[in-house]
Protein backbone atom coordinates (compact mmCIF):
# COMPACT_ATOMS: atom_id res chain seq x y z
CA UNK A 1 0.00 0.00 0.00
CA UNK A 2 2.72 2.64 0.97
CA UNK A 3 4.73 1.53 -2.33
CA UNK A 4 1.15 2.62 -4.43
CA UNK A 5 0.55 6.07 -2.29
CA UNK A 6 4.69 6.42 -3.13
CA UNK A 7 3.57 5.83 -6.91
CA UNK A 8 1.53 9.08 -7.04
CA UNK A 9 3.56 11.25 -4.96
CA UNK A 10 6.22 10.84 -6.87
CA UNK A 11 4.15 10.74 -10.31
CA UNK A 12 3.23 14.31 -8.83
CA UNK A 13 6.58 15.72 -8.29
CA UNK A 14 7.58 14.52 -12.24
CA UNK A 15 4.94 15.78 -13.42
CA UNK A 16 5.02 19.61 -11.48
CA UNK A 17 1.61 19.41 -9.39
CA UNK A 18 2.00 20.08 -5.81
CA UNK A 19 -0.29 17.31 -4.77
CA UNK A 20 -1.11 13.88 -5.75
CA UNK A 21 -5.04 14.64 -6.13
CA UNK A 22 -4.69 15.84 -9.35
CA UNK A 23 -4.52 12.34 -10.69
CA UNK A 24 -8.32 12.16 -9.18
CA UNK A 25 -9.54 14.77 -11.04
CA UNK A 26 -8.15 13.77 -14.25
CA UNK A 27 -9.11 10.59 -13.72
CA UNK A 28 -12.85 11.88 -13.22
CA UNK A 29 -11.92 14.55 -16.25
CA UNK A 30 -11.12 11.25 -18.46
CA UNK A 31 -14.17 9.73 -17.09
CA UNK A 32 -17.01 11.78 -17.88
CA UNK A 33 -15.19 14.78 -20.27
CA UNK A 34 -16.02 17.63 -17.37
CA UNK A 35 -13.21 20.39 -18.68
CA UNK A 36 -13.11 21.48 -22.06
CA UNK A 37 -11.15 24.76 -23.63
CA UNK A 38 -12.31 28.24 -23.11
CA UNK A 39 -14.74 26.65 -19.74
CA UNK A 40 -14.64 29.02 -16.67
CA UNK A 41 -14.20 26.70 -13.48
CA UNK A 42 -14.69 27.45 -9.47
CA UNK A 43 -12.45 25.93 -7.73
CA UNK A 44 -13.31 25.71 -3.78
CA UNK A 45 -10.53 24.33 -1.01
CA UNK A 46 -7.77 24.61 -4.12
CA UNK A 47 -4.98 24.67 -2.15
CA UNK A 48 -1.90 23.82 -2.77
CA UNK A 49 -3.10 23.73 -6.49
CA UNK A 50 -3.20 20.88 -8.00
CA UNK A 51 -6.80 20.74 -9.21
CA UNK A 52 -6.09 24.48 -10.17
CA UNK A 53 -3.43 24.00 -12.40
CA UNK A 54 -4.76 21.00 -14.46
CA UNK A 55 -8.05 22.98 -14.55
CA UNK A 56 -5.92 25.75 -16.14
CA UNK A 57 -4.40 23.21 -18.76
CA UNK A 58 -7.49 22.03 -19.44
CA UNK A 59 -9.35 25.00 -20.03
CA UNK A 60 -6.40 26.82 -21.73
CA UNK A 61 -5.28 30.63 -22.24
CA UNK A 62 -9.14 31.56 -23.73
CA UNK A 63 -10.62 29.95 -20.02
CA UNK A 64 -10.66 31.26 -16.98
CA UNK A 65 -10.22 29.14 -12.98
CA UNK A 66 -10.79 31.63 -9.63
CA UNK A 67 -9.53 29.25 -7.08
CA UNK A 68 -10.46 29.96 -3.34
CA UNK A 69 -9.03 28.62 0.08
CA UNK A 70 -8.27 29.25 3.50
CA UNK A 71 -4.56 29.06 3.04
CA UNK A 72 -2.50 30.59 -0.15
CA UNK A 73 -0.38 27.89 -1.94
CA UNK A 74 3.25 28.50 -2.89
CA UNK A 75 2.44 27.12 -6.10
CA UNK A 76 2.95 29.80 -9.58
CA UNK A 77 -0.49 29.57 -11.81
CA UNK A 78 -0.52 30.59 -15.26
CA UNK A 79 -2.59 33.72 -15.93
CA UNK A 80 -5.67 32.75 -16.34
CA UNK A 81 -6.08 31.68 -12.78
CA UNK A 82 -6.71 33.92 -10.19
CA UNK A 83 -6.41 32.57 -6.59
CA UNK A 84 -7.86 34.19 -3.59
CA UNK A 85 -7.37 33.46 0.40
CA UNK A 86 -11.09 33.29 1.15
CA UNK A 87 -14.12 31.41 3.55
CA UNK A 88 -17.25 30.45 1.53
CA UNK A 89 -18.80 30.66 4.15
CA UNK A 90 -17.54 34.30 4.91
CA UNK A 91 -17.42 35.93 2.01
CA UNK A 92 -15.47 39.07 1.28
CA UNK A 93 -16.69 41.83 -1.45
CA UNK A 94 -13.66 41.12 -3.52
CA UNK A 95 -14.53 37.09 -3.29
CA UNK A 96 -17.88 38.66 -4.60
CA UNK A 97 -16.65 40.79 -6.81
CA UNK A 98 -14.47 37.66 -8.51
CA UNK A 99 -17.32 35.96 -9.09
CA UNK A 100 -19.79 38.31 -10.26
CA UNK A 101 -17.25 39.11 -12.93
CA UNK A 102 -16.78 35.61 -14.32
CA UNK A 103 -20.04 34.12 -13.56
CA UNK A 104 -21.54 32.34 -14.49
CA UNK A 105 -19.48 29.14 -14.15
CA UNK A 106 -19.38 26.31 -16.15
CA UNK A 107 -17.79 23.82 -13.56
CA UNK A 108 -18.09 24.51 -9.79
CA UNK A 109 -15.54 21.59 -8.18
CA UNK A 110 -14.81 21.60 -4.48
CA UNK A 111 -11.77 19.13 -3.20
CA UNK A 112 -12.42 20.64 0.71
CA UNK A 113 -12.02 18.21 3.30
CA UNK A 114 -12.48 18.91 7.13
CA UNK A 115 -9.34 19.10 9.85
CA UNK A 116 -9.82 15.21 11.02
CA UNK A 117 -10.67 14.69 14.66
CA UNK A 118 -10.46 11.00 14.70
CA UNK A 119 -14.00 10.45 15.48
CA UNK A 120 -16.00 9.29 12.04
CA UNK A 121 -18.81 10.47 12.85
CA UNK A 122 -18.28 13.93 13.69
CA UNK A 123 -15.44 13.79 10.43
CA UNK A 124 -18.66 12.78 8.25
CA UNK A 125 -20.79 15.52 9.66
CA UNK A 126 -18.44 18.31 9.01
CA UNK A 127 -17.35 16.97 5.60
CA UNK A 128 -21.43 17.31 4.53
CA UNK A 129 -21.61 20.82 5.99
CA UNK A 130 -18.91 21.48 3.77
CA UNK A 131 -20.25 19.86 0.45
CA UNK A 132 -24.00 21.67 1.21
CA UNK A 133 -21.76 24.72 1.23
CA UNK A 134 -20.25 24.13 -2.25
CA UNK A 135 -23.29 23.06 -3.32
CA UNK A 136 -24.70 26.41 -1.84
CA UNK A 137 -22.11 28.52 -4.01
CA UNK A 138 -23.10 26.32 -7.22
CA UNK A 139 -26.55 27.21 -6.81
CA UNK A 140 -26.15 30.38 -7.24
CA UNK A 141 -23.00 30.50 -9.80
CA UNK A 142 -23.17 27.58 -11.98
CA UNK A 143 -24.56 27.81 -15.88
CA UNK A 144 -27.60 26.04 -16.83
CA UNK A 145 -26.05 22.56 -18.02
CA UNK A 146 -22.88 22.96 -15.49
CA UNK A 147 -20.72 20.65 -13.77
CA UNK A 148 -20.48 20.05 -10.05
CA UNK A 149 -18.00 18.20 -8.44
CA UNK A 150 -17.47 17.70 -4.73
CA UNK A 151 -15.23 15.29 -2.40
CA UNK A 152 -16.95 14.30 0.37
CA UNK A 153 -16.78 11.40 3.37
CA UNK A 154 -18.53 8.40 3.14
CA UNK A 155 -21.55 8.13 5.46
CA UNK A 156 -25.56 7.95 6.13
CA UNK A 157 -26.49 11.47 4.78
CA UNK A 158 -24.00 11.19 1.38
CA UNK A 159 -26.83 9.40 -0.15
CA UNK A 160 -29.79 11.71 0.85
CA UNK A 161 -27.88 14.31 0.03
CA UNK A 162 -27.14 12.91 -3.35
CA UNK A 163 -30.73 12.10 -3.98
CA UNK A 164 -32.20 15.66 -2.97
CA UNK A 165 -29.27 16.90 -6.05
CA UNK A 166 -31.28 14.52 -8.42
CA UNK A 167 -33.81 17.59 -9.52
CA UNK A 168 -31.12 20.02 -9.69
CA UNK A 169 -29.09 17.91 -12.31
CA UNK A 170 -29.56 15.90 -15.57
CA UNK A 171 -27.54 13.39 -14.08
CA UNK A 172 -26.08 12.82 -10.77
CA UNK A 173 -23.25 9.46 -9.92
CA UNK A 174 -20.67 9.11 -7.32
CA UNK A 175 -17.06 8.32 -8.82
CA UNK A 176 -14.49 6.37 -6.54
CA UNK A 177 -10.86 7.28 -8.20
CA UNK A 178 -8.27 4.43 -8.49
CA UNK A 179 -6.09 6.63 -7.22
CA UNK A 180 -7.40 7.20 -3.92
CA UNK A 181 -6.02 5.20 -0.95
CA UNK A 182 -7.45 2.31 -0.32
CA UNK A 183 -8.50 2.80 3.17
CA UNK A 184 -9.79 6.38 2.15
CA UNK A 185 -13.43 7.43 3.04
CA UNK A 186 -13.81 9.79 0.70
CA UNK A 187 -15.99 9.29 -2.63
CA UNK A 188 -16.79 12.16 -5.28
CA UNK A 189 -20.14 13.43 -6.33
CA UNK A 190 -20.46 14.31 -9.89
CA UNK A 191 -23.46 16.10 -11.15
CA UNK A 192 -23.71 16.72 -14.85
CA UNK A 193 -25.94 19.36 -16.42
CA UNK A 194 -27.52 21.62 -13.91
CA UNK A 195 -30.75 22.90 -13.72
CA UNK A 196 -31.44 26.03 -12.77
CA UNK A 197 -34.52 26.15 -9.98
CA UNK A 198 -37.06 28.31 -11.99
CA UNK A 199 -36.86 31.54 -9.82
CA UNK A 200 -33.60 31.56 -11.05
CA UNK A 201 -34.18 30.58 -15.01
CA UNK A 202 -34.01 33.51 -17.10
CA UNK A 203 -37.42 34.66 -18.55
CA UNK A 204 -38.21 32.86 -21.80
Amino acid sequence: MKQYRDYYFKKAKQDNYPARSVYKLQEMDKAHKLLRQGQKVLDLGACPGSWTLYAAERVGAEGRVLGIDLNMPDTRFPEQVTFLQEDIFARTPLFLGHLQALAPFDVVMSDMAPKTTGSKFTDQARSIQLVEAAFGVAEEWLASGGTFIAKVFEGPDVQPFVQSLKVRFAKVGMFKPKSSRAESKEIFILGLGFVPAASEAPPA
